[in-house]
């Protein structure tokens, strides 16, 4: 006892300190309470069953989108492009551990094909430079994957979809915390907190969150000895830190009778990442680095005009830098030491990227956004939407290394990007809610000019337009069926066409990508049925782009290119089972996709009907835990668990090329992580502490050919709030 009264005591200075979780845990969610709870169930956060959720009614419309609840993952040691790459559909890919790059894939569609907001705000533009893998799950309150046809609200252009992060907009008073610490010398730490005057509707609030990884994991590598022999060998990172941290403020009024909605937030980000290897893990670094920083801020307004019209307005400006330095006259092998410096063959020329070249360069972007949605119920169950999103992004830059070559620097010029994305919606919801169909048109218009000292002035305009629709049949109350189907417009991004900064070099003659984009599958919802709770999703989806933008590898850089045409087509599932009980819960997806060049002239005309290189085509997810309610005592809960992960072989190159033997191949790779959680209730607050270990079987893991991911890791959470 005298054991347990410590723990007691403990947890409830762990309260204090942290004030920290919202009363809508997520064991609420998956177990709603009965109506007279159980004593040992702990204190029941959730007693009465209201409307649908947001989530749930996203989840339930015409549209087609996947929603990933987020409330368990804040409590486990995932990021967030672990917890996606387990939702089906989705495919996320690394280069390194924490803060590394990373490429996303929905359906077969990659990287900026795929456009990501937080709240409706593009990623970039809302404070989060460096790509949704690294967000900090405890800010986030759910995912919205939209798979293939997007929404008109967003006011954007997408070829495979959307994911949209939506934080907490409860809007009322409450405070949560995490840290999180780890092997290869990880910390994660984020508060988020919000005060609410009932009165007057007025709310400010708050966010911070800190990052830090050494990614020091262990590596398989290849070493030249003194004889100039080759040697495997096991060697940690020494060349991977990546440091991330950033913090906003928001103001303004809610539930008011001239503003639904009026907030300011404000928001500073920056992160710095070292770089360790080439894009093959085949040259080690030991000097160049990277960075960004970002701030911003983003004012919303919305208002009901009249009973039938109501008007949401956004507007935004982010002020982006970019840093790359690359200058050492010393190379380094996998051991840290400092080799081929002054004196040796290579006589300490600057540079470890590329032979001749060095960089200590800056690029600075300015980019605002606008967008307005205009809503007009025209009766009961008929909505029309109109609306309009206009985007601008400037960059110039300064290379301070004076470059060699006679071909003007990139860097030093300055480039526009002007986009405006426009449309009309029509919604109907028909038959009691039985059949509900949402069809849309959107025009989209581009322009972009380059300018600078020594360079060729470019100037270009282009204009499409886009159309879909969307419907879901309502067979029962549980089971219902979807169907959508867009034809869609992407125009370039900002880093496609000036470049990244780092290794991405610029391509201003990049056209926009277009697609066909389908999708059909039924969803069942089975809730307290002799058998528990079933939840099973599939959808079947297709995609026929041209144009294709693809990022092309060269030994040191990549730079995107149109490569034509791609066909693809697909299947992914998603089962969810709760036992009677509801103490158990299990779950697994599986995507099974085929992508294929289908260009008959052109680049790789000859390679047409060829399966498209270096990305997955079979992967699946599975977990399970079980919750202990009542233990060790009652106002506690204990809950370990399980995720599992596998995905299949693939050619890094073109399969038809070159005999099987010979092939650069990524492995077939399994994966496990084991954790469990404890929980205590302390009256209003709660607290999680979780232990987890990933990559249990220290499985050698690789997304891309050659490239180690980190090995078995070892991490404690503490997570709670208020």
């Amino acid at each position: 006892m005298s054991i347990h009264r410590s723990l007691r005591r403990f947890w409830g200075i762990a309260i204090a300190c942290n004030a920290v979780v919202h009363p809508h845990t997520a064991w609420a969610q998956d177990n709603p309470p009965s109506p007279v709870p159980s004593p040992a169930a702990g204190p029941a956060e959730v007693k009465v069953k209201g409307a649908l959720s947001e989530g749930r009614r996203r989840q339930q419309s015409a549209e087609a989108v996947t929603v990933v609840d987020l409330r368990r993952a804040q409590q486990q040691s995932a990021d967030l492009g672990e917890v996606l790459a387990r939702t089906q559909g989705v495919s996320v890919r690394r280069s390194g551990g924490l803060g590394s790059n990373a490429r996303f894939s929905l359906n077969g569609l990659y990287d900026d094909q795929v456009r990501f907001f937080l709240d409706g705000v593009p990623l970039g533009a809302a404070g989060y430079p460096f790509g949704i893998a690294n967000v900090p799950v405890n800010l986030i309150e759910r995912v919205e994957i939209y798979r293939g046809v997007v929404p008109l609200r967003f006011g954007a252009d997408a070829l495979g979809g959307a994911v949209n992060l939506v934080s907490d907009t409860r809007y009322d008073t409450h405070a949560r915390a995490s840290y999180q610490v780890g092997s290869f010398g990880t910390h994660r730490i984020s508060v988020e907190g919000r005060y609410r005057d009932d009165p007057s509707g007025l709310v400010a609030g708050g966010s911070f969150f800190f990052d830090y990884a050494k990614n020091n994991y262990r590596v398989d590598a290849t070493i030249t000895d003194d004889r100039g022999q080759l040697h495997p060998v096991n060697v940690p990172r020494f060349h991977d830190r990546y440091i991330a941290r950033g913090a906003s403020v928001e103001a303004g009024v809610v539930d008011r009778p001239w503003a639904r909605r009026l907030l300011l937030r404000a928001y500073a980000t920056s992160y710095d990442k070292e770089l360790q290897h080439n894009v093959r893990m085949s040259v080690p670094y030991g000097e160049a680095e990277y960075g960004e920083s970002v701030y911003g801020a983003i004012a919303r307004y919305e208002q009901p005009l009249t009973p039938h019209l109501e008007l949401r307005v956004l507007a935004s400006y982010s002020r982006r830098t970019i840093d790359f330095v690359d200058k050492s006259i010393w190379g380094y092998d996998w051991y840290g030491r400092k080799v081929n410096g002054p004196g040796t063959p290579r006589q300490g020329t600057p540079g470890e990227i590329q032979e001749d070249a060095a960089y200590d360069q800056t690029q600075w972007e300015d980019a605002g956004l606008a967008r307005a949605v205009l809503e007009w119920s025209i009766a009961p169950e008929h909505v029309l939407r109109v609306a309009a999103a206009p985007t601008w992004t400037a960059r110039t830059g300064k290379e301070r290394i004076p470059s060699t070559s006679s071909a003007p620097n990139p860097v030093n010029t300055d480039r526009d990007l002007f986009t405006l994305v426009s449309g009309i919606e029509y919604e109907a919801n028909l038959f009691g809610d039985r059949l509900q169909n949402i069809a849309f048109v959107k025009d989209y218009a581009f322009h972009i000019s380059s300018s600078g000292a020594g360079s060729v002035a470019v100037s270009r305009d282009s204009h499409g337009f886009g159309a879909g629709n969307a419907v879901r049949m309502r067979i029962s109350k549980p089971f219902y069926v979807k169907i959508s189907y867009e034809y869609a417009t992407r125009l370039p991004s900002s880093d496609e066409v000036f470049g990244n900064g780092v290794l991405g070099r610029p391509n201003l003659a990049l056209e926009p990508e277009l697609s066909h984009n389908a999708n059909a599958g039924p969803r069942l919802e089975l809730r307290r049925t002799p058998i528990g709770d079933i939840t099973a999703d599939v959808n079947a989806f297709y995609r026929d782009s041209d144009r294709l933008i693809l990022p092309l590898p060269g030994e040191t850089y990549v730079q995107y290119q149109n490569v034509h045409r791609a066909r693809s087509f697909g299947l992914e599932n998603a089962l969810t089972w709760i036992p009677p009980g509801r103490r158990l819960t299990i779950d697994g997806t599986l995507t099974v996709q085929d992508a294929r060049n289908a260009s008959s002239e052109g680049t790789y005309g000859y390679l047409d009907g060829d399966r498209l290189p270096n990305r997955p085509w079979l992967f699946a997810s599975w977990g399970a835990r079980y919750r202990i309610p009542g233990f060790p005592s009652q106002r506690d809960a204990l809950e370990p668990f399980y995720t599992g992960r596998f995905v299949h072989e693939f050619y890094r190159g073109w399969p038809s090329l070159g005999a099987r033997e010979h092939k650069q191949l990524v492995p077939s790779q399994v994966t496990h992580n084991v954790g469990i959680s404890y929980t205590v209730y302390g009256g209003p607050a709660t607290v999680t502490s979780t232990l987890e270990v990933q990559n249990v079987t220290d499985e050698r893991v690789y997304d891309f050919f050659g490239v180690q991911r980190p090995g078995r890791a070892v991490y404690l959470k503490v997570s709670g709030e208020i």
